[in-house]
């Protein structure tokens, strides 16, 4: 809630006296008082923080993100779970990605769940959301980025950052966690990729993966 206030997107902020006292530090004097009561009932979950707001959502079109020469983009292609999307752009906020961006059938970016395991990195950068993979990465491409796909029988991460691969403006296309990415959607990127491991697990779950990526891109182009 502190980053939703501190990105100036809240319309109304609710908050008990405890939690007023708790959050003294960062919370202004014109919010609602709440019962505890009351917290609890507009709580989704058992233990809540006691502190609640109205925000405005506004997500800017894909032309306008792409008019600002993003350097590394991540787009999610049907994710489903909102823990992993919300641990994916926290991701991204933290290795300094220019957006995130869902496809059609996504679980929306407002879930709570979401916003949660964001922890505030959904104020941070710009998110669009439900957008038609195919002309996302069409119009991605239009502007000189590369279009890489993440799956576990690509091109050794390594190598291709190595080879220079990862220096020019990156969108990384994340399948969804159960099946990862349909050959039609891995068609559209330019290579696919994958993740080198050298224990014994099976594979990396979507949040795990994307952060690795994520940071090895944005290791190259900040290097």
């Amino acid at each position: 809630m502190r980053e939703a206030c501190r990105a100036g997107v809240t319309r109304q902020v609710l908050a008990t006296a405890t939690a007023a006292n708790l959050h003294a530090d960062w919370l202004t004097d014109d919010f609602v008082r709440l019962s505890d009561d009351q917290a609890r009932r507009l709580a989704d979950t058992e233990h809540s923080s006691g502190v609640f707001a109205v925000c405005a959502w506004r997500e800017p079109s894909l032309d306008r993100v792409l008019d600002r020469d993003p350097q590394l983009i991540v787009v999610c292609a049907q994710i489903r779970d909102p823990g992993n999307l919300g641990t994916v752009i926290r991701s991204a906020d933290a290795f300094g990605a220019d957006a995130v961006i869902t496809t059609d059938a996504s679980v929306d970016v407002t879930n709570p769940k979401t916003v949660r395991a964001s922890v505030g990195s959904i104020f941070h950068l710009p998110i669009i959301s439900h957008q038609d993979l195919s002309a996302t990465v069409l119009a991605a491409k239009s502007r000189g980025m590369t279009c890489l796909a993440a799956d576990a029988d690509g091109v050794d991460l390594n190598r291709l950052a190595a080879a220079g691969g990862l220096r020019r403006p990156v969108v990384w296309i994340m399948g969804n966690e159960a099946w990862g990415l349909p050959p039609a959607d891995r068609a559209l990127a330019d290579q696919v990729v994958s993740v080198p491991m050298w224990g014994q697990a099976e594979s990396l779950n979507l949040a795990a993966a994307s952060a690795v990526l994520l940071y090895a891109t944005a290791s190259v182009q900040h290097g």
